[in-house]
């Protein structure tokens, strides 16, 4: 992904408080963790030019790790409508993935088709430790298929989920990532250089950061 279209996306996240950073007064994650920022990558699908700017990252982006794709996956929820844009720009089948298989009917964890034969690239709006991307591509692994990769908007560039894409043996590309929309969130002057300090702590030790 090019500066210029990480910078993009980040801005864009700002623009529509999409993410929000309060460094001095911190959120509390269910982890535990205290946390400077929040995000609700959901926002975007009610902004046409940001879900835009997402589609054609997103398209650009497999169409240069993923080449041989057969299948975009979307995981549910947030996945599934920016799966669906980038799909229909690449001319792709489409499918998404539940968390866990319906507790009714066909018991289904995935919808669409995806087979033995496909190569899958899975869409996610945002990856913190990356246990529920990681989910449901074990899902799609369940039924033969291999997963080339996963795409998404936004990473907080966590230790864990370094770690955890690793041990899966499975790559992530993002639009944008954490340390650049601190940067770009300094450069609009929305926040000042102490709280860009802070900020850039709160990345490298999240468990330890106290704001």
């Amino acid at each position: 992904m090019t500066v210029a279209v990480e910078k993009q996306i980040a801005a864009d996240l700002l623009d529509i408080n999409a993410v929000t950073l309060s460094p001095n007064k911190p959120f509390l994650w269910a982890s535990g963790i205290k946390s400077p920022i929040y995000t609700d990558n959901r926002r975007t699908i009610a902004f046409p030019k940001v879900r835009t700017h997402i589609a054609d990252g997103l398209t650009a982006l497999i169409s240069e790790q993923f080449p041989t794709a057969t299948v975009i996956a979307g995981v549910a929820t947030a996945g599934i409508p920016h799966a669906a844009l980038a799909a229909d720009r690449l001319n792709l089948p489409m499918s998404y993935v539940r968390a866990k298989p319906k507790d009714h009917g066909t018991g289904k964890q995935i919808e669409g088709q995806i087979t033995a034969d496909d190569e899958v690239v899975l869409i996610d709006d945002l990856i913190s430790t990356g246990g529920s991307v990681l989910g449901a591509a074990k899902a799609v692994q369940a039924v033969g298929a291999t997963v080339l990769g996963i795409v998404a908007i936004f990473s907080y560039e966590l230790p864990d989920h370094v770690k955890n894409f690793a041990d899966a043996k499975l790559s992530l590309h993002t639009l944008t990532n954490y340390s650049t929309l601190i940067e770009v969130a300094s450069e609009k002057h929305d926040i000042n250089e102490t709280e860009l300090a802070s900020l850039r702590k709160w990345r490298e030790d999240p468990w330890s950061w106290e704001g």
